[in-house]
C-alpha cells in the first residue's frame, strides 16, 4: 500500500513498483494528489487519519507492506499552521501505524526528510548528524521516526526511514508530472516565471552565509527518490534490520546557480524579485549519500542538476535549446 500515492513522489514510486513486478494499492484523500497519476494499481480514497478505514483497506487487499507518503510537506505553511501539520502528519502516522498492527503489517517504508537535520554545522550531512529541527515540517518528521521506532519496538514489524532532500524533475516517460496547487517549489516556480504562468520568481533571502547569499539544497531526481523506495523495500524483505538512510545527491546548489541553469538551456531570462528569507529555512542541506550506497546499492544515476531541469521544463510549457 503507498498512502499518498496520488502525489508527486507517492506516484512516481508507484510507476516503479509496477516496473518492479509489484501491485502497488494506493491510499489518498486526493486533497493534493491526482487521481490521473494513480495508474498502476487500485484507488482507495480515505483519509490516513482514518484508522478504521486504513486497516480495511490494509486487510481487503491483504498487505503486509506500507509505504507511507501521505503527509503536508511545505517549510513555510508549517511554520504559519502548525497545527494542520501537526494533526495531519503526527495524527496520520499514529492512525496508520495502529492500521497496520491491526493487519499485521510485517514492512514499513516512511517518507521522511533532510528537514529533521535542521541547519547542520557540517556538511555534508550524514545520518549521524544531530537531528534539530528549525521548522514545524521538521518537527513533525522527527516525531514521525520516533513512533516508528517506538511501535515497530513492540512488534516484529521492520521499517526503512528514508530522509530525502529536495525532490525534482519529473518522469522522463513523460506520464507523469509534478503538479501542486499551489506550486511552491523553486524548479517549477522558476520555470513557471519563464513561461509566463506567473509573472516572477521570488528569491526568498540574498543574506545566507553561502557563496552567492542564496540557499543551497541538495536536489534529487524524483526518478532517483522512487529507485531508493523500492531498493529499501527489497533490503528489509532481504531480511535487514530497521534502518535510516540519507537520499540525495550529495552535491548542492543554489538558487541562483539554478537560475542561471534554466537561462543557459532555455535562452531566456527568468525575471526575479528579491524578497526576505522565509522563516525556518536552512542555509545550506546537503545529503551524504555514503549509507545508501553502501547499504542499498543506491545511486542517484538521473540527479544532475541539467537533467533534472530537461526533464520537468516541457511539463511547464518551456521549450530547450
Amino acid at each position: 500500500m503507498v498512502t499518498g500515492g496520488a502525489g508527486f513522489i507517492g506516484s512516481h514510486t508507484c510507476k516503479h513498483l509496477a516496473l518492479a513486478g509489484y501491485r502497488p494499492v494506493v491510499l489518498d484523500n486526493l486533497s493534493v494528489g491526482h487521481v490521473s497519476s494513480v495508474k498502476w494499481g487500485p484507488l482507495v480514497r480515505a483519509d490516513v487519519r482514518d484508522s478504521a478505514a486504513v486497516t480495511n483497506a490494509l486487510r481487503d487487499y491483504d498487505i503486509k507492506t506500507v509505504m507511507h507518503f501521505a503527509a503536508s510537506a511545505y517549510v513555510g505553511e508549517s511554520v504559519d499552521r502548525p497545527l494542520a501539520y501537526y494533526d495531519n502528519n503526527v495524527s496520520g502516522m499514529i492512525a496508520v501505524l495502529q492500521a497496520s498492527k491491526a493487519a499485521g503489517v510485517k514492512h514499513f517504508v516512511f517518507s521522511s526528510s533532510c528537514a529533521t537535520y535542521g541547519a547542520p554545522e557540517r556538511q555534508p550531512i550524514s545520518e549521524g548528524a544531530l537531528q534539530a529541527p528549525t521548522n514545524p515540517y521538521g518537527h513533525t518528521k522527527l516525531m514521525c521516526e520516533q513512533i516508528l521506532s517506538d511501535q515497530a519496538n513492540t512488534s516484529v514489524m521492520t521499517y526503512a526511514i528514508l530522509r530525502y532532500f529536495n525532490a525534482a524533475g519529473s518522469d522522463e516517460d513523460g506520464e507523469l508530472a509534478e503538479k501542486h496547487s499551489p506550486e511552491t517549489h523553486i524548479i517549477p516556480l522558476a520555470l513557471m516565471a519563464v513561461s509566463g504562468a506567473v509573472s516572477r520568481f521570488q528569491i526568498y533571502g540574498a543574506d545566507y552565509d553561502t557563496p552567492d547569499g542564496t540557499c543551497v539544497r541538495d536536489y534529487i531526481h524524483v526518478t532517483d527518490l522512487a529507485r531508493g523506495h523500492i531498493a529499501a523495500l527489497q533490503e528489509l524483505m532481504r531480511g535487514a534490520p530497521s534502518f535510516a538512510v540519507n537520499l540525495g545527491s550529495g552535491t548542492g546548489h543554489s538558487v541562483r546557480e539554478i537560475l542561471a541553469e534554466i537561462e543557459a538551456i532555455t535562452g531566456c531570462k527568468v525575471p526575479v524579485t528579491q524578497a526576505a528569507r522565509r522563516a525556518g529555512d536552512p542555509p545550506v542541506l546537503v545529503a551524504d549519500p555514503t549509507r545508501a550506497r553502501e547499504m542499498l546499492g543506491f545511486e542517484a544515476s538521473r540527479s544532475g542538476l541539467q537533467t533534472i531541469l530537461r526533464d520537468a521544463a516541457p511539463h511547464f510549457g518551456v521549450s530547450l535549446i
